[in-house]
């Protein structure tokens, strides 16, 4: 078993997931309550966070783009409502830095990792 970490190995190995188009109307974005898939929320207990309050919301956000997939990034997480929360949430370096690259090309919008 490896012992440290380093750009092949770790957290920081996995990908982050962005999309080309946000803004397609045949994908149905979640609201209200929701709850994870296990690939996200592997942890028990199953929790039911409410996509209509805010502080749950940042915290879905966050799994999400941790742990999600493609498909979890297109349902789950919605490009207006994570540039407004942006500043309030806890994201690793690597997933940030992606993030803000992808709000500088696709909005122009110039965001602090």
């Amino acid at each position: 078993m490896a012992r440290t970490r380093n750009a092949w190995l770790g957290p920081s190995a996995r990908p982050v997931f962005v999309l080309d188009d946000y803004e397609d109307p045949s994908v149905e974005k979640a609201s209200g309550p929701v709850r994870l898939p296990m690939h996200i929320r592997w942890s028990e207990p199953s929790i039911v966070y409410d996509l209509d309050d805010k502080s749950d919301r940042a915290r879905v956000y966050e799994q999400v783009l941790r742990e999600g997939t493609k498909d979890d990034i297109e349902h789950f997480i919605d490009a207006d409502q994570l540039l407004d929360m942006w500043d309030a949430l806890v994201l690793p370096e690597y997933v940030r830095r992606t993030w803000a690259e992808w709000f500088a090309r696709t909005r122009g919008v110039r965001l602090e990792c």
